[in-house]
């Protein structure tokens, strides 16, 4: 899926994300910011340390609802550079509780802002990645994303694909 170039929104600060996840500030990745990004659906890139952090992330809703009481509530998405699995370069968790989403599995609007945010701020020290993402594994409905992206004369190209674990199918009679 080839998105449409990231937007980059709203700064947050690491105390605020703290209280609605229930982490520390040393759980946060302090050297890339909380930021909003949009490729068409808007979220907030979250950036943690350790797939330990990601671990024990859970959205508080009323520190949620206290911080968003006079703004228009965005899905949270954190990730980190540790991985369950070796060949995976980052772990990635999706939470939209105010939605009715508690979380998602395999999220290819959010890892497209995901992959806009990760080039913009050079996070793998390049202007360009194609990687794999885990998502899903805290819920055991194991996820990989493989995110392209690439900062072009004309802004950030970014791109989306991925495989999800079957639980279900159906037949359209």
């Amino acid at each position: 899926m080839k998105q449409i170039k990231p937007e980059f929104g709203d700064l947050h600060k690491v105390k605020d994300f703290a209280e609605i996840l229930g982490l520390n500030k040393n759980d946060f990745d302090l050297k890339f910011p909380i930021q909003e990004v949009t490729t068409g659906l808007r979220f907030i890139i979250i950036p943690l340390c350790t797939l330990d952090a990601v671990k024990r992330a859970k959205t508080n809703m009323d520190n949620y609802s206290r911080y968003f009481k006079y703004k228009n509530p965005l899905p949270l998405f954190i990730f980190c550079g540790e991985t369950y699995e070796k060949q995976n370069q980052l772990n990635c968790r999706m939470f939209a509780d105010i939605f009715g989403i508690l979380e998602d599995p395999a999220t290819g609007s959010a890892n497209g802002c995901l992959a806009g945010y990760l080039v913009k701020y050079r996070y793998f020290n390049d202007n360009k990645i194609d990687i794999r993402v885990e998502q899903g594994y805290e819920i055991n409905r194991k996820s990989i994303l493989y995110l392209k992206a690439e900062d072009a004369y004309d802004g950030i190209d970014v791109n989306v694909g991925g495989s999800v674990e079957k639980i279900a199918e159906g037949k359209l009679i």
